[in-house]
């Protein structure tokens, strides 16, 4: 009769996958897969209304996509986590969160859930804007260690969402409103860039996924 220690012995070991984050292709991964579309399709919806595609007067006409596609993103972020690519996942959440969040404030201020007059609006979305520029140049600035293009993405991200402040900051200050409109304008040019830039990377993900070698995605700006 066996003993318990041959029979566990007999047994097929099969060695667990590596876990380690690949900073040689930080976006491998079928999570990136489900995240990608998500924040393509919110920040095409956020470009087209920064550039007056949508009227100003329905400033919350993205807010569906923008709520689909965080929660999209979020189980994105979780499924990264899973596989130990935390640094994917780290961003898929910060993304979750600002389209949830810009999605809430929007409505709050729309709807008058937190109880201010008109003159809170503009601060408001200031201080919601300051904060998010805040986190995402100190994520660019984390990500000096990855491929260029990954770094120059996430410095779009923060170019565009810093017009979008300065536009803001204008009409909160009792400047020109029609210079306010247009470095919003610029800001959603911005927005098109980068989505221009997401869209490589999805290609880049997509062909990876199918057994490719991948896009381009240059050297790191920081070897060490």
């Amino acid at each position: 009769m066996s003993t318990v220690e041959e029979i566990v012995n007999a047994e097929p070991r099969y060695a667990e996958p590596p876990r380690e984050a690949n900073l040689r292709d930080p976006l491998s991964g079928d999570a990136a897969l489900i995240g990608m579309p998500a924040f393509l399709a919110s920040s095409l919806a956020m470009a087209l209304t920064l550039v007056g595609y949508v009227p100003y007067s329905a400033v919350a006409a993205p807010i569906p996509i923008l709520t689909v596609g965080g929660i999209v993103q979020l189980i994105a972020a979780s499924r990264a986590a899973n596989r130990g690519q935390h640094l994917m996942a780290g961003a898929f959440a910060i993304f979750s969160v600002f389209w949830l969040s810009y999605a809430f404030t929007t409505l709050g201020l729309a709807n008058h859930w937190f109880g201010m007059g008109p003159d809170g609006t503009i601060p408001t979305q200031e201080m919601f804007l300051i904060c998010w520029f805040a986190l995402l140049l100190l994520f660019t600035l984390a990500t000096l260690r990855l491929p260029a293009v990954i770094t120059a993405w996430f410095g779009l991200i923060t170019v565009a969402l810093g017009m979008e402040l300065l536009g803001t900051l204008n009409h909160g200050h009792n400047m020109s409103i029609g210079l306010g409109r247009t470095l919003q304008f610029i800001g959603g040019i911005g927005v098109f860039g980068f989505v221009a830039m997401g869209a490589y990377l999805l290609v880049h993900v997509a062909m990876v996924a199918t057994g490719g070698r991948g896009l381009p995605l240059g050297k790191p700006t920081l070897r060490r």
